[in-house]
């Protein structure tokens, strides 16, 4: 096994529980329909980001993310985080969004003078980098793969994307000084260290590497926790994108939801001299809300 690929214990079969509180047949269509009228809309942005600057790359980015979480039935709310490590993030956010959006907390250092965050958070979904864009316009770090993936890939390289080569680790400091120059330059990068996504209940090991981007800029580092929940506040498992998992099946499953809720909580910046104590300090005050949810049903991973 690849140490620098990481592989989640989750799979279908023992992490996937259905919702009860289903949306109706009607309803599913109208969704998908939305859903691939936006793709579509985004693809030919993609095509004129040549004339766009990165800050212009960045808010269009999440103004469609936001669109098309809003299409699949995805409600978000942003809120406030508390850690041992740091205490209480700060308030005065505005809201960032109108459509199904809910801002009930606040982020420091994504404007402002001096380098801009690195914002971190816990892989649960192919919904993930959509959520980050729409709730904090950043710079997402994407595996070089996602390049090649039909219309993906395009827009993914329209927005403004930083991509990592995972398969070969001479090319990972200029993966590290790209991000490093982007936080110098005023952009929020986001990145999920844990390097595969996991169902939800429990999180894996945060990858030191992309920290170092953080420490080369003198930049903040920010933790954020993902939490998908159902209509009754129920982790919803649903959305999950773990082990042989298709994409198609889950957004299936996605557009199924009666109403899919992500909590995203922003939690407060962390610091350390290096990358290792940068990473698990990071981990940790994640961890401090994912935690919360019901211990995994899986052996760990060898």
């Amino acid at each position: 096994m690849n140490p620098w690929l990481p592989v989640a214990p989750c799979m279908l079969t023992t992490c996937l529980v259905p919702s009860d509180a289903r949306a109706a047949w009607p309803r599913r269509t109208l969704r998908l329909t939305a859903a691939v009228i936006l793709i579509l809309a985004g693809t030919v942005f993609a095509l004129l980001t040549h004339v766009l600057g990165t800050a212009e790359r960045v808010r269009v980015t999440s103004v469609w993310s936001r669109l098309l979480l809003r299409a699949l039935g995805v409600r978000i709310e942003v809120r406030q985080g508390f850690t041992f490590l740091a205490g209480s993030a700060e308030r005065g956010f505005a809201p960032v969004s109108r459509a199904k959006l809910v801002v009930a907390g606040s982020v420091s250092g994504v404007s402002g003078l001096g380098a801009a965050p690195l914002i971190v958070a816990n892989h649960v979904s192919w919904l993930d980098p959509l959520v980050m864009a729409a709730a904090l316009p950043c710079r997402l770090l994407a595996k070089r793969e996602v390049q090649g993936w039909p219309v993906i890939g395009m827009l993914a390289a329209g927005s403004g994307a930083l991509f990592i080569d995972r398969d070969r680790l001479s090319a990972l400091p200029e993966a590290v000084g790209a991000m490093a120059r982007a936080l110098g330059e005023g952009h929020p990068v986001m990145a999920f260290p844990e390097g595969t996504t996991w169902c939800g209940r429990e999180m894996g090991t945060f990858r030191p590497a992309v920290f170092q981007a953080a420490l080369d800029a003198e930049a903040p580092v920010r933790p954020v926790a993902l939490r998908y929940v159902d209509v009754d506040g129920t982790l919803a498992t649903g959305s999950t994108f773990v082990g042989d998992d298709t994409l198609l099946a889950s957004i299936q499953r996605v557009v199924a939801f009666r109403r899919l809720v992500v909590e995203v909580t922003m939690l407060p910046p962390v610091t350390a001299e290096n990358r290792r104590v940068l990473a698990w300090k990071a981990e940790a005050s994640v961890a401090s809300v994912i935690m919360d949810s019901a211990r995994h049903t899986v052996p760990a991973a060898a």
